[in-house]
């Protein structure tokens, strides 16, 4: 159910689709090919009727073969007496001793001969050089001797077989031929090409055939170890590896290879689905930590950003108060600097003459916020003097934190302003002079 619900809408739809032009009923293959083509369902489709035609598919690239267990003990073994369609006569039962000791006989010269020929002579068929052309080459002489009426052969080698076999997780029937066996012909003859035959195979696995003649059927020959022909063997994943699962030796019919077949792929089918169901939970818990750790890594971004902001909060603020300090500081230092000018006015203020000078004048001045200043100088102090007194004096007699640099600057235009006015009226008998300081 889990794996059901992972699938989106769009993946829901793609398996529909590959179901209906491939014509593969069951949802978890076609589930199993998507997700291995990261699903793309054109690329699925192609790679699916290449290899029905024989071609490799886009997992076939890789040269290593996989470690095939063969294990005796483990395998459906079938064995037909060569040469005899009744093995269960007393008449077939003889011939298959008497071959049996014959062929026992004979192998045992011919190992023993090949054995002191190698010696001297290695074997030429030891050294695969291509591969490849050793299975086309004997699949076109194949079809020159025994007709197009076969399963579709895998035009690629054992290697690339293995490989998609395991990829695809479907059986894999090998069949090596001995062109030189008293049972070959009749085998390629009668029963490869049977309808019955060519429809079983290519709908339930891959098939793979060389000549043991060639380096790559030879190969696969010795890691096979058959004792007999026409020799087929199954194999599939089994376990996390690559298992021979059945071998059938010698001649055998239609009807009978079928049924053979059958037995070996519904003893093994439940590898082979225990082994998809793995690969799906497998893709499944993949993609879950795919998503959690972009999940992660997006509230890691975020995380990173708020403490971004945050810093950048910070340092405004510490920016913000530090600028306030320094204002603070200026405006102490400069209001300190203002004190210390006015105390250095009142020494440049003279001292007052009395009310019975005769040269004294009697002066008031009106500030702009409405403070009156009186004072008396004489008729020869100047408007420095006057303009040095007032920004004294109202400094010292004011409550508010004014200026006094701006306030010095102000009452000195406005004096300037009136120089004329109070020169003239200084002069009077009056001695008695009012100066209004108002804002323009």
């Amino acid at each position: 159910m889990a794996d059901n619900l992972s699938l989106t809408a769009e993946q829901t739809e793609k398996i529909l689709q590959f179901q209906d032009l491939t014509g593969i009923e069951d949802i978890s293959v076609c589930r199993d090919v998507l997700q291995r083509h990261a699903w793309d369902l054109e690329v699925s489709v192609q790679d699916q009727l290449n290899m029905r035609e024989g071609h490799p598919s886009v997992f076939a690239s890789d040269i290593r073969t996989p470690a095939v267990v063969n294990d005796r003990s483990t395998q459906h073994i079938f064995f037909s007496p060569p040469g005899d369609r009744n093995p269960h006569s007393i008449r077939g039962l003889f011939k298959y001793v008497v071959s049996l000791v014959l062929q026992l006989c004979y192998n045992t010269i011919t190992n023993i001969l090949q054995f002191t020929f190698r010696l001297f002579q290695p074997d030429p068929r030891r050294y695969v050089t291509d591969p490849v052309a050793d299975v086309l080459s004997f699949v076109r002489l194949y079809e020159q001797k025994y007709g197009r009426g076969h399963p579709v052969f895998y035009q690629g080698t054992y290697s690339q077989a293995l490989n998609d076999a395991k990829q695809e997780l479907r059986f894999l029937l090998v069949y090596l031929h001995c062109e030189e066996h008293q049972d070959t012909a009749n085998f390629c003859r009668y029963t490869l090409p049977h309808p019955d035959v060519i429809s079983y195979i290519n709908s339930n696995m891959l098939f793979w055939a060389c000549s043991v003649t060639t380096s790559e059927g030879y190969r696969v020959s010795q890691a096979l170890r058959e004792n007999g022909y026409p020799f087929l063997a199954v194999i599939v994943l089994h376990d996390g590896r690559m298992t021979v699962v059945g071998r059938l030796e010698g001649p055998v019919e239609p009807d009978e290879l079928i049924t053979r077949l059958r037995t070996i792929v519904s003893d093994n089918e439940v590898a082979l689905i225990a082994a998809r169901a793995e690969r799906v939970e497998r893709n499944f818990n993949q993609t879950l930590r795919q998503q959690q750790d972009q999940a992660y890594l997006e509230s890691l971004r975020a995380d990173q950003e708020k403490e971004r902001l945050r810093c950048e909060e910070r340092e405004r603020r510490e920016g913000e108060a530090r600028q306030q300090r320094e204002r603070e500081l200026e405006e102490q230092y400069h209001k300190e600097e203002i004190r210390r000018k006015k105390i250095e006015y009142q020494v440049h203020i003279p001292d007052e003459p009395p009310p019975d000078h005769p040269e004294a004048v009697h002066i008031v001045i009106k500030l702009p916020d409405g403070m009156r200043l009186e004072r008396r100088f004489l008729q020869n102090h100047s408007l420095e003097h006057i303009s040095t007194f007032i920004v004294s004096t109202s400094g010292i007699h004011s409550n508010k934190e004014d200026n006094g640099e701006d306030l010095a600057c102000h009452i000195s235009l406005r004096l300037s302003s009136i120089t004329y006015f109070a020169t003239l009226h200084l002069q009077t008998p009056s001695r008695s002079q009012l100066i209004s300081l108002n804002e323009s």
